[in-house]
């Protein structure tokens, strides 16, 4: 078996997005343009309502994905098309833009914690222009395997337990096939099988892990090189990723991630038209 290693570790930088919303942001920066397939990572956290109470009002997107995970309090989204709900702490939103959608995210709460992530990934040229779709899933659809040291929530993929049972995340049917784990580690050591040419990372939220003897901080992420195995040791709680490479021209323009400068242009006449 092949050790995964660290190829770069990046800090989240501080950041705003939406209406003002205070974040850190960890891919999607200068030292980490994109990570194929994966094209962005905020993490948003705090307790001040300034911070995070404009929200994300509407705004459009086209050719790629959309997960928010919340880890504490609760954001309605609503788009043009009627569909709505309400993410709330430990559950996920994916949703799949496609084609074009106008949605909006925004706090159901005016004080106490707002926290959690918003990753990017990219679609397929292919799948691009499909039409969109969501997948949404509350805190107790999210499957949980209870380590004799820790726990992991399972978002996406699957996992083995000490049974060799399998554990499957409920997000399913996604080009990039990803693997999204939130561990929970108290003590000791946490290996990871893992497809050795799936591209991933581990963002550090909370506490402490080392991974190929080095120490991540709080908001640092953990670029990994290829390999069949992942383990990390400590006291903390970070978000795993791992996902297939999509392997194509990234041109991005805010919101529109599409192949080529042609295919922007005619998604900026597309939603300037209301063809969304």
């Amino acid at each position: 078996m092949q050790k995964r290693t660290i190829r770069q570790i990046v800090t989240g930088l501080p950041a705003s997005d939406g209406a003002g919303v205070k974040l850190k942001r960890v891919i999607g920066q200068p030292d980490l343009r994109y990570l194929d397939p994966f094209l962005m990572l905020d993490e948003f956290r705090s307790d001040q309502p300034g911070d995070y109470i404009g929200g994300f009002p509407a705004h459009p997107h086209r050719g790629f994905e959309t997960v928010t995970y919340m880890l504490a309090g609760k954001m309605r989204h609503a788009d043009n098309h009627g569909h709505s709900g309400i993410i709330e702490a430990g559950g996920v939103q994916w949703m799949t833009a496609g084609r074009g959608i106008i949605h909006e995210e925004m706090p159901m709460q005016e004080d106490g914690l707002m926290w959690g992530f918003q990753l990017w990934v990219n679609l397929p040229a292919e799948q691009k222009m499909r039409a969109p779709r969501y997948q949404e899933f509350g805190s107790a659809q999210i499957p949980e395997l209870k380590l004799a040291n820790g726990l992991v929530r399972v978002v996406a993929g699957r996992i083995q337990d000490a049974e060799g049972q399998w554990l499957e995340g409920p997000v399913a049917d996604i080009a990039a096939q990803p693997m999204f784990l939130d561990l929970r580690l108290e003590s000791g050591d946490f290996l990871l099988p893992t497809a050795s040419d799936w591209v991933g990372f581990v963002y550090l939220y909370q506490g402490e892990l080392s991974l190929d003897e080095r120490q991540l901080q709080v908001g640092q992420l953990a670029r990994l090189s290829p390999g069949d195995e992942l383990q990390l040791q400590g006291q903390g709680r970070a978000i795993i990723v791992l996902g297939k490479p999509i392997a194509e021209p990234v041109v991005q323009y805010g919101p529109f991630v599409m192949n080529s400068q042609a295919e922007i242009e005619q998604a900026i006449r597309d939603y300037q038209a209301g063809k969304f």
